[in-house]
């Protein structure tokens, strides 16, 4: 189906919890937050239902998002569950890899085709900070039992904070040099910008910064492409890329192919948007309804700006809509 837009939206990202095992300091309070209970959240039946009407209306990209999936007990049978949705062509998770060495090998059997693995640092300390109880060594384990699994394709997904972790992109860049060749598997570091919503809304100007402080940096990288919302670059003899995400600095929702439902059964038409469409009870023609009614309202444009003080529109924090 068209938006109002114009643009064909054949993408959804789907939360299947609000729950995380870390805290990571631009996402949410360090004692955490209250989170929903087992009611609130919808069934692996209401997902599957919810999912199979997105799909009949040409949604054919799903990813599991939170919290951490991996926090949703049950998850690699609702994996094997969603990946039997006819019309879904890609099934992919984000996730912060920190329990996913012991899980990759099954999720890659129920049928999960791509992981995008969120990582801030790759220095200990750092990493620690960022997350507040997060532990790199997990991370890195998971991502190479992941490649063990014979999950291809992987990405790495870095938030860009000014002043916290600039030192990190060459080292998180490099991931990418060997591919899906090197121990990690990754094929590409992706660098996003820090947008103004939810913990960090309120932090001082300089924590957000362009990505193109990554060119900066490294001057050898090229032009090789667009790849989604990521503009992809790469250094002569590199195996992967690296990728550019500019939410801030180059607004990409000309092209935004995107719906979020959140873990209690809101449909979300823009990720920044205060708009929520309730899907929870509905069902057959009602719920396939509200799900058109959702792409019909998604808006031409965010309207943040961290320079004019503008802050995200949404009501949630990010953990609670999955990104």
């Amino acid at each position: 189906m068209r938006d109002a837009c114009g643009r064909t939206v054949s993408y959804l990202r789907l939360s299947v919890t609000d729950r995380c095992n870390c805290r990571c300091a631009y996402c949410m309070p360090e004692h955490g937050v209250p989170m929903l209970s087992h009611d609130d959240i919808l069934s692996f039946e209401e997902l599957r239902e919810m999912v199979g009407a997105a799909a009949s209306l040409g949604v054919r990209k799903l990813r599991i998002t939170g919290g951490e999936p991996l926090a949703r007990r049950g998850i690699v049978g609702l994996v094997r569950m969603l990946s039997g949705v006819e019309g879904i062509e890609e099934l992919a998770m984000t996730t912060n890899a920190c329990a996913l060495a012991a899980l990759a090998p099954a999720l890659r059997e129920a049928g999960l085709d791509r992981l995008n693995v969120s990582l801030d640092s790759l220095d200990e300390g750092r990493y620690a900070r960022i997350t507040r109880c997060g532990r790199l060594e997990d991370v890195l384990g998971g991502l190479a039992s992941a490649r063990a699994a014979g999950f291809t394709n992987t990405k790495v997904n870095a938030v860009l904070i000014g002043g916290v972790n600039e030192c990190d992109i060459r080292p998180l860049a490099e991931l990418a040099r060997a591919g899906g060749d090197g121990p990690l598997g990754v094929s590409s570091v992706r660098f996003i910008e820090l947008m103004p919503m939810g913990e960090c809304a309120a932090w001082p100007r300089e924590r957000f910064v362009s990505v193109d402080k990554v060119l900066e940096v490294m001057g050898e990288l090229v032009p090789v492409g667009p790849d989604g919302v990521a503009a992809l670059y790469a250094a002569p003899g590199w195996k992967g890329t690296v990728g550019l995400i500019r939410p801030m600095s180059h607004k990409f929702c000309s092209g935004c192919a995107r719906l979020r439902i959140t873990a209690d059964g809101m449909l979300k038409p823009c990720l920044h948007s205060g708009e929520e469409i309730a899907l929870r009870g509905l069902h057959g023609d009602e719920l396939l309804d509200a799900l058109r009614l959702g792409i019909s309202h998604k808006p031409l444009e965010h309207h943040m700006s961290a320079i004019l003080g503008r802050a995200s529109e949404s009501a949630r924090a990010m953990n609670e809509i999955g990104g």
